[in-house]
C-alpha cells in the first residue's frame, strides 16, 4: 500500500519518474545485492581464494529474482540489515557451494556497492535528462536572441535584455551541471570492500587483490582506502542534485513571475484542464514550476540530510548516520527525476509573449533606458552632471505621468548635447542591449562542444 508522494498511484509521476522508482525499487536493489555477491565469488574463484568450482555453482545458480521477499523482510526486520538474509537464501540456491559466499565480505561491503551499482544508472537517467532539458533551452535561445523584454532588479524594471539572454544564462547553468557531473563519477561510482573493519585481514596478504579484482568485474573504480565512514562522495552526489534542482527552481521562479497576469511574458505549455482551478475557470496555474520548486526544497533537506551522515560517521563503522542515507539518497533521486521531467515538459512547448513583453518595456514610458540617455550625455559634459540633469528628467516623467523623452526636451543641457535624432534612438530598448548576442553565442558554443564530451 503507497504511502509517499513517490509511491502513490496519484501523484509518483508528478514527484518522481517511472524509470527512477525501478532503479531505486527493492527489486532492483536486491538484485544488485545478489550481483555484488556473485561477482566476489566469481573473482576469488578466478583468483584461488575459494574453489573454482564452488564460485562456478554460485555463478550459475545464484538468482536474485527467486528470492522471498517477504521471508527477506521477516529476517531485516530481525536483524536489521538485508544481507543475512539475502546470504542464507542465496546459499540453499547454491548448495554445498554456498558456504562459499560473502567470504571476507561484511554486510556494508555489499551494500554500499550495490547501492553504487544503482547509482550509476540513477545518474545515466539524470545526464539524459540533462542532455535533453540543455537542447530545449539552447533552441530556446536562439529563437528568442533578438527578443527584446525588461530585465529586472529587484523586481523592478533595470535594463533592457533580452529573453534569449535570460535563457542563455539558465543554459549555462546546466552546461555546468554537466560538467559536474562527469568530474563526479569517478568519485563516486568506486565500489566498497574493506571487510569487517576495513583492512581485509580475514583474507590475509590477498585482500587488495581481492578488491582491485572484484571492482574490475563489476566496472566500478578503485577505492584506494575503505569508506565505510568517510561518505564524502554520497554527499557529493547528493548535494550535486540539490545544485541540479536549485537552478531548476531558479528558473520555475522565473516563468511563474512572468506568468502573472500583470506581466503575462510567457506561459506554461498549453493542455486542455492542466494547472486549472477547479472553482475559477480562468486560472491557468504555473503547475510544473510549482512542483519543480518543490521537489527542490525536498532535495535540499535531504542534502542536508547526506551531510549529517557525513559529519557523524565515528570511528571506523558508524553508529547510525549510515542509515539517514538509505533514506535520504532513493528520495532525493526520485525527486530529482521529478522535478527534471516537469522541467523538459516546461521547456519543450514554452509558451513567449513577444507583444506582452513589448508592452511591458513601454510601461514606464522610456524610463528602462534612462542609463543609455545618461551615458550618451555624460560623453559631452561629464557622467556626474549628466546623471542629475537624467535624474530629475525621471523624476518629472513619474510625477508629470509623461515620458522619459518629453522630459528631456526640456532640459537645455541635454539637447544642446544630444539633437532630436540621438534622443529617439536612445530612448528605444532595443537600441540599449550592449553584449547580449554575443553573450547568447558564447553560451551556446559551449553548450555544443559539452554536447561531445
Amino acid at each position: 500500500m503507497a504511502s509517499t508522494v513517490h509511491d502513490s498511484a496519484l501523484f509518483r509521476d508528478w514527484f518522481s519518474s517511472a524509470a527512477m522508482r525501478e532503479v531505486f525499487s527493492d527489486e532492483r536493489l536486491v538484485r544488485a545485492y545478489v550481483e555484488v555477491e556473485v561477482a566476489l565469488a566469481k573473482v576469488q574463484g578466478a583468483l584461488g581464494v575459494i574453489p573454482n568450482d564452488a564460485a562456478a555453482e554460485i555463478v550459475t545458480r545464484c538468482d536474485g529474482g527467486k528470492l522471498d521477499l517477504a521471508k527477506l523482510k521477516s529476517e531485516t526486520d530481525l536483524v536489521g540489515y538485508p544481507i543475512v538474509g539475502v546470504v542464507h537464501q542465496l546459499q540453499q540456491q547454491c548448495g554445498e557451494a554456498g558456504r562459499y559466499l560473502h567470504w571476507g565480505a561484511t554486510t556494508q561491503d555489499i551494500m554500499d556497492t550495490a547501492t553504487v551499482l544503482q547509482l550509476r544508472r540513477a545518474l545515466e537517467i539524470i545526464d539524459c535528462e540533462l542532455g535533453t532539458f540543455a537542447r530545449h533551452l539552447a533552441g530556446l535561445a536562439e529563437t528568442h536572441r533578438d527578443t527584446v523584454m525588461a530585465g529586472r532588479t529587484h523586481l523592478q524594471q533595470a535594463l533592457p535584455t533580452t529573453f534569449g539572454l535570460k535563457v542563455a544564462v539558465w543554459l549555462s547553468m546546466i552546461t555546468r551541471h554537466r560538467e559536474r557531473l562527469d568530474q563526479l563519477k569517478p568519485r563516486v561510482l568506486v565500489g566498497q570492500f574493506g571487510g569487517a573493519a576495513g583492512t581485509l585481514a580475514s583474507l590475509g596478504s590477498r585482500g587488495l587483490e581481492v578488491h582491485d579484482a572484484l571492482m574490475a568485474e563489476l566496472g566500478l573504480g578503485l577505492s584506494v582506502a575503505p569508506w565505510h565512514s568517510a561518505r564524502d562522495s554520497m554527499a557529493e552526489a547528493v548535494n550535486f542534485l540539490a545544485l541540479v534542482t536549485g537552478s531548476l527552481a531558479k528558473m520555475a521562479t522565473d516563468v511563474m513571475l512572468l506568468m502573472q497576469t500583470e506581466v503575462a511574458e510567457v506561459y506554461e505549455p498549453f493542455m486542455p484542464g492542466r494547472g486549472s482551478s477547479s472553482t475559477m475557470p480562468q486560472k491557468r496555474n504555473p503547475i510544473s514550476s510549482e512542483f519543480i520548486f518543490t521537489a527542490a526544497r525536498a532535495v535540499r533537506q535531504d542534502a542536508g540530510l547526506v551531510l549529517d551522515s557525513l559529519a557523524g560517521s565515528d570511528h571506523e563503522r558508524s553508529t547510525g548516520p549510515w542509515q539517514l542515507e538509505w533514506i535520504a539518497v532513493p528520495r532525493a533521486f526520485l525527486s530529482t527525476a521529478g522535478a527534471l521531467q516537469h522541467a523538459n515538459f516546461l521547456m519543450s512547448g514554452l509558451i513567449v509573449e513577444r507583444a506582452s513583453m513589448r508592452r511591458n518595456l513601454d510601461l514606464t514610458g522610456g524610463l528602462i533606458v534612462a542609463e543609455a540617455v545618461m551615458m550618451a550625455v555624460a560623453e559631452k559634459i561629464g557622467r556626474g552632471t549628466a546623471h542629475d540633469h537624467v535624474y530629475a528628467a525621471c523624476r518629472a516623467a513619474i510625477e508629470n505621468r509623461t515620458t522619459l523623452l518629453d522630459e528631456l526636451r526640456k532640459v537645455p543641457a541635454i539637447t544642446t548635447a544630444l539633437d532630436e535624432n540621438a534622443l529617439q534612438r536612445l530612448v528605444e530598448p532595443a537600441n540599449y542591449l550592449g553584449s547580449a548576442s554575443a553573450m547568447i553565442d558564447r553560451v551556446l558554443a559551449e553548450h555544443r562542444t559539452s554536447l561531445g564530451r
